[in-house]
């Protein structure tokens, strides 16, 4: 399958880089968005686990996003340019650029579904809930109705890089391993990230999705634990428990593909 970078998404800061994976035999369904994680990126979490590869198989044209600070996207220095509301906005810059939702008045367009994990799950129920009209179905995985990163310890993580001094809180230092594993994460617009998210605390029922989701955690995610809350709240919400599935290894698991491309061709 090929893969067609079409360009950074100008006029807006940070610049997202954005591609475009195109299917060899196109199933004539709407496209599927893709939302990564925290300290992820499009090739750690949908490029290397074989999930564009295994949508593409199914006939869908998948649009790939890195969020601000992630994979080749800009790392801006601005607060504001990693606040889930400024991602929110360039995400429907990216959909009006690829003509996904119409630019004017009279232009048809198909809308997306759209596939989210950790992060990137709690930016699809923000945006599926403000933009109904334009999302058709959503599959979010190791979702909650919490957000770790509104209780990252920012000062132990600046007293790690600073000092070396060990993190105590233990969420903190798993994420800060995380942000750590890949050398060629930016750790400093990462917890600029961390700073903005929490300026905007997750509440998720103040604003629910309506539209058919189906929600995927690991049996032993601790993260997702609470998923069954979002999946109370949303009218037409569905919950897939995956056995022995952690928060870190969920996303690589076949039953997971196999039931996103199955819901959202439904």
């Amino acid at each position: 399958m090929g893969r067609h970078r079409d360009h950074l998404v100008e006029g807006s800061d940070p610049q997202l880089s954005v591609a475009l994976h195109p299917p060899a035999s196109d199933a004539g369904l709407r496209p599927v968005l893709l939302l990564h994680g925290f300290a992820s990126s499009t090739k750690l979490n949908w490029v290397d686990t074989g999930w564009i590869r295994y949508l593409n198989e199914a006939g869908r044209t998948v649009l790939t996003v890195d969020l601000p600070g992630h994979g080749d996207s800009a790392a801006p220095e601005a607060r504001d340019s990693y606040s889930p509301s400024r991602i929110r906005a360039d995400l429907l810059q990216v959909l009006q650029d690829h003509h996904v939702v119409p630019l004017r008045e009279g232009v048809p367009a198909s809308g997306v579904d759209i596939i989210g994990y950790s992060l990137g799950s709690r930016l699809a129920w923000e945006f599926g809930a403000t933009q109904p009209e334009l999302i058709h179905r959503m599959v979010l995985g190791g979702p909650g109705s919490g957000d770790p990163l509104a209780a990252f310890d920012l000062a132990a993580a600046q007293e790690l890089l600073a000092e070396g001094t060990p993190i105590q809180d233990p969420r903190t230092a798993e994420l800060m391993r995380m942000a750590r594993l890949v050398p060629t994460n930016d750790v400093f617009a990462l917890l600029t990230m961390v700073e903005a998210v929490k300026d905007e605390p997750f509440t998720p029922a103040e604003a629910v999705p309506r539209m058919p989701l189906l929600l995927v955690a690991g049996e032993n995610d601790d993260l997702a634990a609470t998923a069954q809350e979002l999946a109370d709240l949303a009218p037409q919400a569905e919950l897939l428990t995956l056995p022995a599935r952690t928060h870190a290894n969920a996303v690589t698991s076949r039953a997971f593909k196999s039931a996103a491309v199955a819901f959202l061709a439904a």
